[in-house]
């Protein structure tokens, strides 16, 4: 059933279903990486082959605009913090500096665990060495994507940070200006003219100008999240984000206009977002419908990303019996933002299990997450909310376990490793401990 905006999908009456007849029920983009895979591998093999001049000849061809060199000058980083905003540098400053006091509280520190009396194993966390950072640069420009990457890089550690974005004709082929400036805020001077897949295989393989990469994270378009998959094994990646997802739970107290407004603020991202309100209040969901057109009539991209968003596919109301299907219906939908907006929403939100992140009641909208409640923004869309985590530091960092036995604590449990190595048909496994000792079999 389909209303002025939202189309509407019933789950009321009859017991939800489970698992994954539950999440077929809910609204979802078509978002099919695997089919631009295909696209995007004669284009990173192209990077590998041909490097800097490859990524030249992409620039012109999809951004129509010739680059003189992929790496951006650093007189050009200074030219637009010099020429920036000045409550554009105050707002970036102060997402930048909630950004650190929460990602600084992420650090782990070594832990050592005495197992037996002389056997130790030590856990160590170390970043990696190099990352290749991506910002979009399409139909916005995201200065906050500079910082919710760069933030939990430098707060791990990582020693070698390089940031690509796609280079803009309007500014002679250089990334947007304000990208350019989050960058010198954050004292990041290797920055790259590289766009969607190119940039991503730029990173990977690196090229003349640009070392390669252990790791790459960042949000961006279906040619980002296939590049990223491609390239999967060879570095690391944070997640192939997809569209961006807004899903609101509220009870009959909720604020329509609150509503209608967080649901229309991901919808201007583009075409393919999602918004999506789970209620159990048909009056909520009708004042949030006709709330829906004067807000949308007052804003801009309307027919080009929000009208399209929200009469896609991806995009509903879901009517439940109660709250309590309700949270079953979140849980089920693994929402990149979710908000909660009821009764007694904190004790709701500890209850939720799948969410890119999760923000409470009124006052806490997830435009304040986007850009400064401290929290980061690049999460997991999709779905992948019920496996994975949003941008932190320990996505930076690995763990290194550090085995220390003395000869007499590998002594006393040489018989169990020998049992063991023989019941896997490994006797080579025990043999490695038999030829430290005079072994025999205990008891015998």
């Amino acid at each position: 059933m389909r209303s002025n905006f939202l189309a509407r999908i019933d789950l009321r009456g009859d017991a939800l279903p489970e698992g994954g007849a539950l999440r077929d029920l809910l609204p979802r983009a078509d978002f099919d990486v695997a089919a631009a895979l295909e696209k995007v591998r004669p284009i990173c093999e192209d990077v590998h082959h041909r490097g800097d001049a490859a990524l030249i000849e992409y620039a012109e061809k999809f951004d129509g605009v010739r680059l003189d060199q992929v790496r951006v000058p650093a007189a050009a980083l200074t030219r637009a913090l010099e020429e920036l905003d000045p409550a554009v540098r105050a707002a970036l400053e102060e997402s930048i500096r909630r950004a650190r006091i929460v990602h600084r509280a992420q650090r782990r520190g070594e832990h050592t665990t005495q197992v037996v009396p002389g056997g130790t194993v030590t856990e160590k966390w170390v970043p990696v060495d190099r990352v290749g950072l991506y910002a979009p640069g399409g139909r916005s420009v995201y200065p906050s994507s500079v910082i919710m990457n760069v933030v939990p890089a430098q707060e791990a550690g990582v020693g070698s940070i390089a940031l690509a974005s796609p280079a803009q004709k309007e500014f002679a082929g250089l990334p947007h200006p304000t990208i350019l400036a989050a960058c010198a805020l954050l004292g990041i001077d290797e920055v790259y003219a590289a766009g969607g897949a190119t940039a991503v295989a730029m990173f990977a393989y690196g090229t003349e100008s640009c070392a390669p990469a252990n790791m790459v994270t960042g949000p961006g378009n279906i040619w980002v999240a296939a590049a990223k998959r491609y390239f999967t094994g060879r570095i690391g990646i944070d997640a192939e984000a997809g569209p961006t997802e807004i899903a609101v739970l509220a009870d009959a107290g909720a604020d329509p206009v609150h509503v209608a407004a967080d649901l229309i603020s991901q919808a201007e991202h583009d075409p393919l977002a999602a918004a999506v309100l789970v209620t159990d209040s048909e009056e909520l969901a009708a004042a949030v419908e006709r709330e829906l057109e004067p807000q949308i009539a007052a804003t801009k991209h309307v027919e080009d990303r929000i009208m399209p968003a929200l009469r896609g596919r991806q995009s509903a109301i879901v009517l439940v019996s109660d709250i309590e299907d309700g949270l079953e219906v979140v849980n089920a939908y693994g929402a990149e933002h979710l908000e909660i907006q009821t009764a007694d929403a904190a004790a709701l939100a500890a209850r939720v299990r799948n969410a890119g992140a999760v923000f409470v009641g009124p006052w806490a909208p997830v435009s304040l997450g986007d850009y400064a409640a401290g929290s980061n923004h690049v999460l997991p869309t999709g779905g992948c909310a019920c496996h994975s985590s949003g941008l932190s530091v320990q996505s930076f960092l690995r763990g290194i376990h550090i085995v220390d036995y003395t000869r007499d604590a590998l002594a006393e449990v040489t018989h169990h490793v020998v049992t063991l190595a023989e019941a896997e048909d490994l006797p080579a496994h025990g043999a490695a401990l038999k030829a430290r000792f005079d072994w025999k079999v205990p008891g015998q």
